[in-house]
């Protein structure tokens, strides 16, 4: 995996647009993991968590213009977000910034997105993607997207991307495989046994262990025809509501739908239960910086293996810690062994990375104190 950023910032090739591509950006998280850097207001995907100059949400629209025009991107968000991205994001129609009445997990909002495309464009093929994962290595992406969207349109598939697992993370979701030849370009397509979400660390070690598994990219390809019949066959009531919404449904409408919904996710409503899903080895660096730790685990560490990304720190007899602090200010670190430093303009938290899942009660604490004082 890549250590510097010198691939995403700076593309070797300039690519060919395909006008019938397009992909559909989920970009409602709220980043509760990444406190005190992410919060509520302003969530991870709208911050420059990689230390870049951009957000990750402007890394993954950039990624995709290189290979659809840059119209055929839609994004889909919560209400409170939609200003962010037109911010981050110049230039969007509207049709491009989908904001949900309600968080109802990614099933409905890919349906939602989807609806759009089947009134602009019903020979589409679409990517669905996350808005705050990172890749590495853009040439490559373009290059294994490329190939799976040809895929994708010779046989009736879902293609989802696959990672090779490096060590046997809790944090991320599993895709088990099994070999088969027959396969077109085998080497690196097969069909999906399983999918498993977030494993105990025995279970992850003993998938590592296998070597039948990959680490869930969350990068679905599929034509429209595909995924309208998986939505009907698998999420019939989402199907019925979303596929016939208007366009230019109202506000009110789309409330109303919103409101009766089921809230399921797109793994667990289709993924797990199709018989056409295939898993392609992703050769593009990927990680899906969910955590502190796999964030400390993408960057550069320094003699002491310490990963430090932004500000002007000074360690002494410090190792193992990943510090982040904001633009102008300095941090001197004394005796600290596998920490977490991270601060933004009026919060600092100092944690060990071997408890970093404490980080959501310490936001909750430090949250409903501020609503105490008011």
């Amino acid at each position: 995996m890549a250590k510097d950023f010198s691939d995403i910032l700076y593309p070797k090739e300039k690519h060919k647009v395909d006008s019938h591509l397009w992909c559909i950006i989920m970009a409602g998280g709220i980043g509760s993991r990444f406190w005190p850097i992410s919060t509520t207001d302003s969530p991870k995907q709208f911050i420059d968590t990689m230390g870049t100059g951009e957000s990750l949400l402007q890394f993954t629209f950039n990624r995709f213009a290189m290979l659809c025009p840059r119209e055929n991107i839609i994004m889909v968000t919560g209400e409170q977000y939609v200003d962010r991205v037109h911010e981050q994001l110049s230039g969007l129609q509207p049709y491009q910034v989908l904001s949900e009445p309600l968080r109802r997990n990614t099933a409905p909002c890919v349906a939602y997105a989807a609806s759009v495309i089947a009134h602009l464009d019903p020979q589409a093929t679409i990517i669905v993607s996350p808005s705050d994962h990172a890749v590495f290595r853009r040439e490559r992406f373009c290059a294994d997207l490329r190939q799976a969207v040809a895929t994708v349109r010779q046989h009736e598939w879902i293609i989802t991307l696959g990672a090779l697992p490096v060590r046997p993370d809790t944090s991320y979701g599993y895709i088990q495989f099994q070999e088969n030849p027959s396969l077109p370009n085998a080497h690196n397509l097969h069909k999906v046994v399983t999918f498993t979400e977030k494993p105990p660390l025995e279970m992850a070690r003993q998938f590592i262990a296998s070597g039948e598994f990959f680490w869930n990219a969350g990068i679905f390809v599929w034509t429209l025809p595909v995924l309208q019949k998986a939505y009907e066959v698998y999420l019939p009531s989402i199907a019925e509501t979303f596929f016939k919404l208007d366009v230019d449904a109202s506000r009110e409408e789309l409330e109303e739908v919103y409101s009766h919904c089921e809230a399921i996710s797109i793994d667990n409503g289709i993924m797990e239960k199709a018989e056409n899903v295939h898993v392609m080895e992703a050769s593009f660096g990927w990680s899906d910086v969910e955590t502190w730790d796999s964030l400390y685990g993408v960057f550069r560490h320094d003699k002491a293996d310490n990963a430090i990304i932004n500000g002007n720190v000074f360690t002494y007899d410090t190792r193992n810690c990943l510090v982040i602090m904001p633009q102008g200010k300095t941090a001197v670190l004394e005796g600290l062994d596998g920490y977490i430093v991270v601060a933004n303009d009026d919060t600092l938290m100092v944690c060990r990375r071997k408890n970093e899942d404490k980080v959501f009660k310490f936001s909750s604490d430090v949250e409903l104190k501020k609503l105490l004082k008011k």
